[in-house]
């Protein structure tokens, strides 16, 4: 697996000048295709500025930022546009569905937009449906289904193409836990796949299933734990727990790294 992601010493500023505001400040991360990561911070940390950056709907103040190896900052509206439709799926906790379509409209929709051919674009839409569950609700409209189920036609309108990378941003922000339980077994199913999966979240415990978190605050990582067998995770490079409990990080960021893993 190459590198997906590789962000070099990025920063994103609002309001530059004596009133600047700093969402993310010189941050410098990179993610391997096939990786299952959680990028986890509370409200104002900069996650979700560092999210929009990641699905190439913003662009960072300074710093570099190259996808799949392409420098981002030197692709123009179109070229950025096609990485949107065909490199990355997104998901969204507002679901972002149609209220006038079926299940099945919905996912097709974005085909449309795409040129795909109609029956091209019926085979692809049945099959992610059947892939989220939702086979016998294709003809449903959102009124008519639970917040889980329009979930999971959100996930399944981000997959129909089989974009490389899944990018969901507070996917189960509004799901009671069993909605939550069940769209995050789809999320794993397809990291399973092969497909990288970043997942934005302020909750430990959906980010604790990742296999990797990378922790923000105030515009900076300041810890990044990934699992790296069963018996071993490893924080910023050193091993801080293996199969025999024992702990080899002394770090100021111990207690929060211990937490999350």
């Amino acid at each position: 697996m190459g590198v997906l992601v590789d962000i070099r010493d990025v920063s994103k500023i609002y309001n530059p000048g004596e009133n600047e505001v700093r969402a993310l400040d010189h941050v410098t991360v990179s993610i391997d295709e096939g990786e299952y990561v959680a990028i986890i911070g509370q409200s104002g940390s900069g996650k979700s500025t560092l999210m929009n950056i990641l699905g190439c709907l913003d662009v960072p103040t300074e710093g570099e930022y190259y996808l799949h190896g392409k420098d981002v900052m030197e692709l123009d509206d179109d070229e950025l546009s096609d990485i949107r439709n065909q490199e990355i799926g997104f998901v969204f906790q507002g679901f972002n569905l149609i209220a006038n379509l079926t299940a099945f409209e919905n996912v097709e929709l974005p085909l449309i937009y795409r040129g795909v051919r109609k029956s091209k674009r019926e085979e692809l839409s049945e099959i992610a449906l059947e892939k989220v569950g939702l086979g016998n609700r294709m003809d449903h409209k959102p009124a008519e289904m639970s917040g889980g189920q329009q979930q999971r036609v959100a996930i399944a309108r981000a997959i129909a193409q089989a974009p490389p990378v899944i990018l969901a941003d507070e996917p189960t922000g509004n799901l009671d836990s069993h909605s939550t339980g069940e769209i995050m077994d789809i999320l794993e199913a397809l990291h399973g796949e092969g497909r990288t999966v970043i997942l934005i979240t302020h909750n430990n415990e959906i980010a604790a299933r990742a296999e990797r978190t990378i922790q923000i605050r105030d515009g900076k990582i300041v810890s990044d734990s990934k699992i790296v067998s069963d018996s071993k995770i490893v924080s910023d490079g050193k091993i801080v727990s293996d199969s025999e409990g024992n702990k080899g990080y002394g770090g100021e960021n111990e207690d929060e790294i211990k937490e999350e893993a």
